[in-house]
């Protein structure tokens, strides 16, 4: 192992200075901190979100939304309130420039309110479209602040409702395995992005499905153009040869336009989303599954003590997985540093009652 230094220093710069341990006797185990909390008064995360909630909550239900989902659910309030005003400014708008706008007319407000959907959409029928300078450039803005709507806001929310949906889905289909709570809640995070695309992809057909029979029954289209129509608007391609024309079809396009074209952009994200899940799965078990070779023993002994500790292990495993970087573990080392004061190589009470008691300082990395 005569190369062993220079590797493991070039593998980990970051590390570098490390805190020989050739001189401590090795452990078989890791032991708890002697200050670290009493397995007995630990309390899950879940059961301190769930009792923190309101007497109506069923804080005693593992699948609440509470415990599981409150870092990503929306404020549905926003979300109300940015489609008030986006459809009230842009209803009043068009409406007023409803003599400047030609095309298949029934009504003039629904006109208007159909005429933002389709534009905020990007669907872009062209059964009404401007035809004025001042209703092309209304059209131009409406357009942006569409788009931002429906990814900032609308998007979030469709997110929210489809985790919300899937939980009910485990729950579920684990009873039918007989499987305890705690064991659904893990299926549960360890699969949360396929049961995400399989909640979203049985969403859009249900509305596709609907869509059609729809257009074969109000707008009196046959099945192909039907399905041909509601192919062109989830995708937002809008060709404009078939489109809803009459008042009644209009009334439910307001609601089934915004609903289907989002469900189609979230498919593809959780799509996009399933396949970095399943190629860093993959890597986690060529990394986990690959024999070790002496090169990379010498590699993960990062104190150059000739022998590898499980600390150094784990950080060597970690890193090959791409679980952390060598900025990551620079920034940890900065911090290990700042907290040693008495350059022992390992903290005690007095390294963090002597740090408590410094100025705080900056834990980047000096370039």
């Amino acid at each position: 192992m005569s190369s062993k230094k220079g590797v493991s220093k070039h593998l980990f710069p970051e590390l570098a200075d490390l805190p020989k341990t050739k001189n401590v006797p090795r452990r078989t185990r890791f032991r708890r901190c002697k200050s670290a909390p009493n397995t007995e008064d630990f309390v899950p995360i879940e059961k301190l979100v769930s009792t923190s909630s309101s007497s109506n909550d069923s804080s005693n239900n593992p699948f609440s939304t509470k415990s599981l989902l409150s870092n990503i659910r929306p404020s549905f309030r926003k979300v109300i309130i940015f489609l008030l005003f986006y459809f009230g400014l842009g209803t009043t708008c068009f409406y007023l420039f409803r003599d400047q706008l030609k095309g298949k007319k029934t009504n003039g407000v629904l006109d208007a309110i159909y005429f933002c959907i389709v534009t905020m959409t990007t669907v872009g029928y062209g059964d009404i479209v401007p035809n004025s300078k001042a209703s092309k450039l209304l059209a131009c803005v409406f357009v942006f602040t569409g788009m931002a709507l429906v990814c900032l806001t609308l998007s979030k929310a469709a997110n929210y409702l489809v985790e919300k949906q899937e939980l009910l889905v485990v729950k579920a289909l684990n009873k039918s395995k007989n499987t305890n709570q705690l064991q659904a809640i893990e299926e549960a995070k360890n699969n949360r992005t396929k049961y995400k695309c399989i909640m979203i992809s049985v969403v859009l057909l249900v509305l596709m499905t609907i869509g059609v029979i729809f257009l074969t029954s109000v707008e009196n289209l046959d099945f192909v153009d039907a399905f041909y129509c509601v192919c062109c608007t989830v995708t937002t391609l809008g060709y404009g040869d078939v489109s809803f024309s009459t008042q009644g079809g209009r009334v439910f396009a307001i609601f089934w336009i915004m609903i289907s074209t989002i469900c189609l952009a979230q498919f593809f994200l959780y799509i996009a989303e399933l396949n970095t899940e399943l190629r860093q799965r993959e890597l986690v078990d060529m990394v986990l599954n690959r024999p070790m070779t002496n090169i990379d023993l010498e590699a993960a002994d990062l104190d150059d003590d000739g022998s590898v500790g499980a600390a150094e292990f784990i950080i060597y495993k970690l890193k090959e997985m791409g679980k952390v970087s060598s900025e990551d573990l620079s920034l940890i080392m900065v911090e290990f540093n700042s907290l040693d004061i008495d350059q022992s190589g390992t903290l005690s009470h007095s390294d963090i009652t002597l740090a408590q008691l410094s100025p705080p300082s900056s834990c980047t990395p000096k370039k």
